[in-house]
């Protein structure tokens, strides 16, 4: 989609609360008229507008309601400085894309991504071998640089002023050739954990079923897995409530995802 045409939509507040309510879950238009405050009339409007566009569709259950959920899968992108303004809109890479390679200046590593066959895949179908982010022991490097990330040869990595007027001119733009290619590449690492973050929550909703929040419960499953036991711990490291999140444990576990052994709760 054109990104003028994307940000045109998404200009009105009314038509990005419905994307973020129809994010959670599917809805009907009285549904979304109650959460919106708004008349029916006002809801059909913006929700035919976004469904020509293709954001949205709909279906229709057995007692004739007709549902509306995100049909695309997209990402916006907008820059905005002294010496640049663009916006550009794309889908995010398919999960058969092989990263390997695609990417110069970052490192991408995903843990455990060999254990699964539903990753980023190679021409056999195996995962593929990288992470997504940087090591968290390792944040900067000596010279305050990003994990991960290396400078062009040739770079001082410093923000003091050359006194070679011709050299300091020779590093500037080495390092800015270096940042455009970084530049891109961060774009196109995003639109793959865009796409993978999209195939882990359609696996969980497909376990908890299409009427859970699955984002929620994903949202508690990894507070879980960054070693949070106790529903007081969860709910702070999400900034949640804790009654919403003693709910989503339980039926976490109704769906044998989690067990729990007195107060403290771990992934099966």
């Amino acid at each position: 989609m054109d990104s003028a045409v994307l940000l045109d939509l998404l200009g009105n507040e009314n038509r990005r609360r419905i994307l973020r309510l129809l994010s959670h879950k599917p809805c009907y238009v009285t549904e979304i008229s109650e959460y919106l405050g708004v008349s029916p009339k006002a809801v059909i409007d913006h929700l035919r507008r976004l469904e020509d566009a293709g954001l949205i569709e709909s279906r229709t259950d057995d007692q004739r309601r007709k549902y509306f959920h995100i049909a695309r899968n997209l990402r916006l992108e907008v820059s905005v400085s002294p010496y640049r303004f663009g916006a550009k809109s794309a889908y995010p890479a398919s999960r058969s894309l092989d990263m390997r390679g695609r990417c110069q200046h970052i490192s991408l590593n995903l843990p455990g991504a060999a254990d699964r066959d539903d990753g980023p895949a190679g021409t056999d179908g195996d995962a593929a071998d990288h992470e997504v982010g940087f090591d968290p022991e390792d944040r900067a490097g000596t010279d305050g640089e990003p994990a991960g990330v290396t400078r062009p040869e040739g770079s001082s990595g410093s923000d003091d002023a050359v006194e070679d007027p011709d050299d300091g001119v020779a590093d500037l733009a080495r390092e800015y050739a270096y940042l455009e290619d970084v530049e891109s590449e961060l774009s196109l690492a995003q639109r793959w954990v865009h796409g993978r973050v999209t195939d882990v929550l359609d696996s969980l909703s497909d376990r908890l079923g299409s009427e859970a929040d699955s984002r929620f419960h994903a949202e508690v499953l990894a507070a879980i897995a960054r070693g949070n036991r106790d529903v007081r711990a969860i709910a702070g490291d999400i900034n949640a409530d804790p009654d919403r999140v003693e709910t989503a444990l339980e039926r976490l576990a109704d769906r044998d995802l989690i067990e729990r052994d007195g107060r403290r709760w771990t992934i099966r």
